[in-house]
């Protein structure tokens, strides 16, 4: 039976059990799609990624990245995670203080220099306001009315982000979710914290294709920087809390710089040996 390197990471918090886990299978390319849709089922994070040779000769590596249900296009806790186990087992980049990653969405740069790893947000591929009918259909899902709605927006960056902004940490983490109602949309919830709170606004990523929240997430975080910051609505930089309903402590750091959005997040490792297929 094959036997393949395996890493299980935590990503966007420091201590191992507080962040947003990530499985991931090194030199998979033997492996078939089924093969990989099972291993992402049987680890049963939120994802699971596979390293694979890259087709873009500008790539450093290729990742695949599965949840349980479905392949992605691209996600952002998976990025900084991946990158962090390929450069453990000895990946080396070809350019010094940077990785590039392809995946489906095309490349992902990453930085690598002395305060860790953030990568660049890609581009959105669905902006504007969120239609009447689909905001009508939040409000319903989160029992909220439109008074406690500030701002929303799409924010798309593959797996489907749309947005709203509440108007407070608070009313945020009060939220309760009719997950049946929020189906099949993938929504973000963010709201700012008072000064000197130790971030500047919680998130919650609350999955209708699935029915669940997921603890801290890079995509939801660099797709809402793309939009918060440029609109005015948050400073660059800014610290993003996720996950605290959870029992987690992400901590997602973002930041805007030449016309792009960084995301950064501390990563350690937590399991390290192999995975027999």
């Amino acid at each position: 039976m094959p036997c393949f390197k395996f890493s299980q990471v935590n990503v966007f918090s420091a201590d191992p059990f507080l962040g947003n886990p990530l499985a991931v299978v090194h030199d998979a390319d033997s492996l078939s799609t089924e093969h990989m849709s099972a291993i992402a089922r049987w680890t049963n994070l939120s994802e699971t990624v596979f390293l694979v040779k890259p087709t873009n000769p500008e790539a450093d590596y290729a990742v695949r990245i599965f949840s349980p249900q479905v392949e992605l296009p691209f996600a952002g806790h998976p990025t900084l995670g991946a990158c962090h186990a390929w450069l453990a087992a000895g990946g080396r980049p070809k350019n010094v203080g940077r990785v590039m990653q392809q995946c489906e969405v095309g490349l992902v740069t990453i930085g690598n220099n002395e305060g860790g790893l953030e990568f660049a947000a890609p581009p959105l591929i669905r902006t504007g306001p969120v239609e009447p009918d689909v905001l009508n259909q939040i409000m319903k899902a989160l029992s909220l009315s439109p008074s406690d709605i500030a701002h929303h927006q799409w924010v798309d960056n593959g797996p489907g982000w749309c947005a709203i902004m509440l108007h407070s940490a608070r009313d945020v983490l009060a939220l309760e979710t009719e997950w049946a109602t929020l189906a099949p949309l993938n929504l973000g919830v963010i709201g700012l914290y008072d000064a000197n709170a130790g971030a500047t606004v919680e998130v919650r990523s609350l999955i209708g294709d699935g029915g669940y929240e997921d603890p801290v997430t890079g995509s939801l975080n660099a797709s809402l920087a793309q939009w918060l910051i440029p609109a005015g609505l948050v400073p660059s930089p800014y610290v993003a809390s996720q996950g605290t309903r959870l029992k987690r402590a992400g901590k997602v750091q973002l930041r805007e710089a030449d016309g792009d959005i960084w995301v950064g997040g501390e990563v350690v490792d937590v399991i390290s040996g192999e995975i027999s297929v």
